[in-house]
């Protein structure tokens, strides 16, 4: 009877083991699990900012476009026109 009493002691030990193996793999799925939501969050807000800026500065790059373009008109006009300058 000895002998049964230390084999249920030793599947005792051997349970508390996995309940505790267990516990940590739990633990360290639930971390990972944070920090990729953590990381996709990070991300859609990097994709919003950045859609964001990208449209400020295409609107930038637009005006910047057109005042080009009537630049050149006005050198395209000048230059066909030189009695323009003779004042």
């Amino acid at each position: 009877m000895a002998r049964a009493g230390g084999i249920g002691i030793t599947n005792a030990v051997n349970v508390g083991i996995a309940v505790q193996a267990d516990w940590e793999n739990r633990e360290f799925i639930s971390h990972i699990s944070l920090n990729v939501r953590r990381l996709f969050e990070f991300l859609i807000q990097f994709e919003s900012t950045t859609k964001s800026k990208l449209a400020n500065l295409n609107e930038k790059l637009d005006t910047l476009e057109r005042r080009l373009e009537l630049l050149e008109l006005q050198v395209a006009t000048a230059s066909a026109n030189p009695s323009l300058f003779n004042t």
